[in-house]
């Protein structure tokens, strides 16, 4: 606590939220409260039905187990807050607050990007090399893959707290966001930004656009793969199986790349709606996209509300 007091006169930031209006506040509680309830929902249904069904035991739905518990954490990490503040006049967060809540924020966010990187590969094997699938993917790869895309992440977001932390804040403390974000903290810092902004564009594009990278080049041997395919039928089958996880994808890394690959001075309010896609729409819309499109999902899920009504 010595060196949050060092670095900074300001103790508390204060989030502005979506909206400043008072009328707007309980409709948006109201909004966010149901669409928290149903991604823990949906979610937990999801890593339900993959656990007690055998059919479902596969690395496919390995990885979306952990993704759903991933996005539970990561929507846990923020939507309570902005419930909170939606209700409350006094809407300040602590120093440290606000800098665990980033911490978090962005190691389980990066987790979510590793783990989407994971499924698209583990779809290129099945697809592109389906006699070696099962030696491939088996359990210990697998749980490699999990425990790489849950670790690495971090140390990256560690690296830009230790950085942040070292900037002083000494005029505004007001947060022109609905939580605690890198680029409206750094437009409030009024020591020297350079290091913060060269490392964002260095360290931080390199591990945003890794995994996105691993991804088109996977789906991109999955078309070359499927396009060889004779049949009709049998290309049908091959775009289903990936289908929801390029939805996905595009959801996830199109807000992140029109969030953050724009200068700083250019941060504006669309920014706070466009990030709201990737916190918190991705979260909740994952169990729809992942069980609408899929029938083994279906089918378990199926199973599991059969047996909780019976």
């Amino acid at each position: 606590m010595e060196r949050l007091n060092q670095t900074s006169s300001v103790s508390e930031f204060i989030l502005l939220g979506l909206s400043s209006r008072p009328e707007d506040q309980k409709p948006l509680f109201i909004l966010f409260l149901i669409m928290y309830l149903v991604t823990i929902t949906g979610n937990l249904l999801i890593i339900l039905a993959i656990n007690s069904d055998p059919q479902l035991h596969t690395p496919m739905y390995f990885f979306l187990s952990f993704l759903s518990f991933i996005d539970i954490c990561f929507s846990t990490t923020i939507v309570p807050r902005m419930l909170v503040n939606f209700l409350s006049e006094n809407k300040t967060i602590s120093y440290a607050g606000c800098l665990a809540q980033m911490y978090f924020i962005y190691a389980l966010g990066n987790t979510d990007s590793y783990l989407l990187a994971a499924m698209a590969y583990d779809r290129y094997v099945a697809i592109c090399d389906p006699f070696h699938y099962i030696t491939i993917m088996s359990r210990r790869p697998c749980v490699l893959l999990v425990a790489f895309s849950c670790s690495l992440p971090h140390f990256h977001s560690l690296l830009h707290i230790v950085l942040l932390n070292q900037l002083t804040f000494c005029n505004s403390n007001v947060v022109h966001h609905f939580f605690c974000d890198i680029n409206p903290l750094l437009k409030l810092s009024c020591s020297s930004i350079f290091v913060n902004d060269l490392t964002i564009k260095t360290e931080g594009l390199v591990f945003w656009v890794t995994p996105f990278l691993c991804i088109v080049f996977s789906y991109v041997r999955i078309l070359i793969a499927v396009l060889r395919i004779p049949s009709a039928a049998g290309k049908h089958k091959a775009f289903s199986t990936c289908g929801s996880h390029f939805t996905v994808v595009i959801l996830f890394y199109g807000s992140i790349f029109y969030v953050y690959l724009q200068p700083l001075s250019s941060y504006t309010v669309q920014d706070r709606v466009a990030t709201l896609v990737y916190t918190v729409l991705t979260s909740m819309l994952n169990p729809f996209i992942y069980s609408l499109r899929n029938k083994d999902m279906k089918r378990g899920l199926g199973k599991l509300l059969g047996r909780r009504k019976s």
